[in-house]
């Protein structure tokens, strides 16, 4: 939820339900964009 208000994004949907699923599509699209940014390590030897 701290990273949405960051975004400065408002909920659109109105009932509590769909709230929760709003921001759970919102959290995993975070997630994905984090998980891109994260480097790989390998080993090399």
């Amino acid at each position: 939820m701290h990273c949405v208000k960051l975004l400065r994004q408002r909920l659109i949907a109105r009932e509590f339900d769909r709230q929760v699923a709003e921001l759970q599509v919102r959290i995993a699209i975070l997630n994905g964009d984090t998980a891109l940014g994260i480097p790989v390590t390998e080993a090399v030897g």
